[in-house]
């Protein structure tokens, strides 16, 4: 349940967090926007949008939303398969009709029945997208220059042919600002000494230095100067009535389009996920332990959504990079996102000149780092470890979103992870019994002997439902697999749930590792310390 706070009581930590929010969010608002094939404004409307008015909505105190990496390839496929900016807009406010809809239907535990593997491999396949996307802005192999030309868009012939020929398109300036800022990224999280500087975070350091680094060109009269077509193109309004003129409505004349509603209701399966996700993940940042209404949650994103496209923004998610920031900056309350959205308000009506100076490069090295944060080998790896039903899901999810779409990929994922469970036994999650003794009653959970992601639902229900001040035993000794989502959910409710409504747990039979039959790998236990045995019935 959700402390009532005051909103102005925490204003010394809500401040300087919101200003470091702010910092975070300008160049990502700006980068997503680019990488989406959006105009810039639109990134820096739906930060604006998801700072103060999902910010006032939600009941979250923690987390921040803004435009997410995690849509740009929804975007991108979007606005070139509808035709115009102005449909995909109507898109985008249907999507916050469904998602205000879901919220109604009580649709916000939806987020625990798709598998980790599954949103990793999504994850993973939107990380490479951006990569691939940025590559060009990087190298300022800008398309926009000769036509539709792109970097990945060869004539068909041999692609070594055409190596040359592209290499020597490239921009110098944009490689060396590119290479510039990958290196600042780089470093800003490697030495501990630059890390403790919260109030400048990595991503604005490397947007001066491209900056400064492309004025000092221009001021030296060097070729390595970057033009208009490589730097931010914000719109620069001289009166009210210029800024009335910037901003793009929806066609609502698009209604019959069956695009329009399919992409839709991509965006409200995407952006819904993403944010419970992003919601789970800040409730365990937050220091006090508060807890969001899922529901309200997605309310509120729905009414953010409906603002955002009548205005010309992109859609909107909590994203976890914001959140997190939002977090590690001591915020106390939903006023500090509230501050990042007036900051970046302020921000586009007063320094837009500024802005415009920023070198597309810039932002595609941040992009890139953040695509690589999503597909790094390391979570590859990971799911490899875990065997065949953790792994196969994950690539076939990862693969399916690189060369399809999110829609497909993640229903590609899905589909795999059920045929597995079918496979599995199919037999309830766990027996629940209760045994009444003088001293107090002890409640017996006794786990099946396959636990899958789809009994994760189940099982948090009924942890949610131990009484306080009781003891619960949650046997596993008759088990042989237990899903990871599982084992976490355990160890949270054990490690901060319980502690809290002073339950005591025993946790009996688990093991260190867990194998499903004709497997070579077992999925790793890692906050086992019972090694009891089953105790035995009198």
């Amino acid at each position: 349940m959700t402390k009532k706070t005051n909103l102005f009581g925490s204003l010394r930590a809500d401040f300087p967090s919101g200003l470091v929010v702010f910092l975070v969010a300008l160049p990502l608002c700006l980068g997503i926007a680019l990488a989406s094939g959006a105009p810039p404004l639109s990134g820096i409307i739906a930060g604006v949008v998801g700072g103060i008015v999902i910010g006032l909505l939600s009941k979250s105190h923690i987390s921040v939303s803004g435009p997410a990496a995690g849509l740009i390839a929804i975007v991108l496929s979007a606005v070139a398969a509808l035709g115009s900016f102005e449909a995909f807009l109507l898109a985008v406010f249907l999507a916050g009709v469904f998602q205000v809809i879901l919220g109604f239907i009580r649709a916000g535990s939806i987020s625990n029945y798709f598998p980790s593997n599954v949103i990793e491999g999504m994850l993973a396949g939107i990380g490479i997208i951006i990569i691939i996307n940025q590559l060009e802005h990087a190298v300022g192999y800008d398309k926009g220059e000769e036509g539709d030309e792109s970097l990945f868009r060869l004539d068909g012939g041999n692609p070594f042919s055409d190596i040359p020929d592209i290499i020597g398109r490239f921009e110098g300036g944009a490689v060396i600002i590119a290479l510039i800022s990958i290196a600042i990224l780089i470093s800003w999280d490697k030495i501990p000494a630059l890390k403790k500087l919260k109030l400048l975070p990595g991503a604005l350091v490397a947007v001066i230095a491209g900056i400064v680094a492309n004025q000092l060109f221009i001021a030296t009269g060097s070729h390595l100067a970057l033009g208009p077509t490589h730097l931010v193109t914000l719109p620069v309004p001289q009166s009210f009535e210029d800024i009335k003129g910037f901003i793009i409505l929806p066609d609502f004349s698009a209604i019959t389009n069956t695009q329009v509603w399919i992409t839709a209701a991509t965006i409200t399966i995407v952006a819904s996920i993403e944010t419970l996700l992003c919601i789970e993940a800040s409730d365990r940042m937050d220091v006090q332990r508060r807890y969001t209404d899922t529901n309200n949650e997605l309310k509120a994103q729905g009414i953010g959504n409906m603002l955002s496209s009548l205005i010309g923004g992109l859609p909107v998610t909590s994203v976890v990079v914001r959140s997190s920031a939002n977090a590690n900056a001591g915020a106390r309350t939903k006023m500090s996102t509230v501050i990042h959205g007036v900051l970046l308000l302020i921000c586009v009506l007063a320094i837009p000149s500024i802005l415009n100076k920023i070198p597309l490069a810039t932002l595609a090295s941040v992009l890139i780092l953040i695509g690589y944060r999503l597909a790094k080998p390391a979570t590859v790896k990971h799911f490899w470890e875990k065997g065949k039903y953790q792994f196969v899901p994950f690539i076939a999810t990862l693969i399916a979103v690189v060369f399809t779409d999110l829609l497909k990929g993640v229903a590609l994922g899905m589909i795999i992870s059920i045929i597995f469970v079918l496979r599995g036994n199919l037999k309830r999650a766990y027996n629940f019994r209760k045994e009444e003794y003088a001293d107090g009653d002890v409640i017996h959970i006794d786990l099946a002997q396959e636990v899958s992601f789809l009994n994760k639902a189940a099982i948090k229900n009924t942890l949610n439902d131990i009484p306080e001040n009781s003891s619960v035993v949650i046997d596993a000794s008759d088990t042989v697999y237990i899903a990871h989502d599982v084992l976490d959910l355990i160890q949270e409710f054990r490690d901060i749930k319980a502690k809290e409504i002073n339950v005591d747990v025993r946790l009996v039979g688990f093991k260190e590792a867990y194998e499903l039959a004709n497997t070579g790998h077992g999925t790793q236990n890692v906050f086992v310390e019972h090694k009891e045995k089953k105790e035995k019935k009198n």
